[in-house]
């Protein structure tokens, strides 16, 4: 499936330094930047471009974020359909394929004029990076995946954590009352260990999505298959993997770590599926470990 690309404003033209722009006005200016609510923080030389999972924004990144803006610059966005986007913009036919949200990233790459950026992806915002990467691999040097997961559901020889009719009993959920469907999906994305009130947090972002767009997500994402393209993404690239994740099993983490051709697999002390949320220092320190090696 073919998206349009972007055009550059007359401003700013390919190959001119990301660095020497005037990012606050772009951040203003450019619709497509504001379409996705593009965010530039930090300082430093090395480009970080975080791609947040299903039903959140970019403000799940903050625990991260403190701490990296003082050594790099990050790019933060929210999806077409998330956070503050434009909900306006939101193309159903676009957005019913992973490719439309990393044709996303794609564009806002080229609007900033980045170059080696690191992408660091969550869940299902992992697999949207992996296929911006293939897509357009001069704007990206390494990847940084966050408990991901090619395919979510079980396939012949594969264990993905969930068999298809599950997944189709929550979308039904989905419709029959969001609320609760909300309250119970982040209980089991954070796991039984961690505290309640990141449960009540993570149900926070859900619950400030639109619900049908969030339909139209939760089924593009949870039902995707992308094992395919996997052993297409040939950056370095780490995988952090959680305990007891009920929705990225260990399992998928050794399949991703067989099949992606530079990649290292870091096995984390933290439980459930959202290191970023509940064990924000381990997952710092992993990535500044994968960061600083050349």
């Amino acid at each position: 499936m073919q998206f349009r690309t972007v055009t550059f404003p007359s401003s700013l033209t390919p190959g001119q330094p990301f660095v020497n722009q005037s990012l606050e006005a772009l951040e203003y200016t450019h619709p497509l930047l504001q379409r996705n609510k593009v965010r530039v923080i930090g300082s430093g030389e090395q480009v970080l471009l975080f791609c947040h999972g299903f039903g959140c924004s970019q403000h799940i990144w903050r625990y991260l974020t403190t701490s990296l803006a003082t050594r790099y610059k990050l790019v933060l966005f929210d999806y077409v359909g998330s956070g503050e986007s434009d909900l306006q913009a939101y193309e159903p036919v676009k957005y019913s394929s992973l490719e439309g949200y990393a044709q996303d990233i794609v564009d806002i790459c080229q609007v900033l004029n980045l170059r080696d950026v690191v992408l660091v992806g969550h869940s299902i915002g992992a697999t949207i990076a992996m296929l911006a990467a293939i897509q357009e691999p001069a704007y990206f040097a390494k990847c940084i995946m966050l408990a991901p997961s090619p395919c979510y559901t079980n396939e012949p020889g594969y264990h993905g954590g969930f068999e298809r009719e599950d997944v189709h009993q929550l979308l039904q959920l989905m419709d029959a009352d969001y609320s609760s469907w909300a309250n119970m999906f982040a209980t089991i994305l954070m796991g039984a260990r961690n505290e309640s009130s990141l449960g009540e947090e993570l149900a926070g972002f859900f619950c400030n999505t639109d619900p049908q767009i969030a339909k139209q997500f939760a089924t593009t994402a949870f039902l995707a298959d992308n094992r395919a393209e996997v052993p297409l993404l040939n950056i370095p690239t780490l995988i952090l993997q959680c305990s007891q994740d009920a929705v990225a099993p260990e399992e998928v983490g050794e399949y991703l770590h067989a099949h992606l051709p530079q990649s290292t697999l870091v096995k984390l002390q933290a439980t459930g599926h959202c290191p970023h949320l509940s064990a924000p220092l381990e997952t710092l320190t992993a990535m500044e470990t994968f960061l600083s090696a050349n």
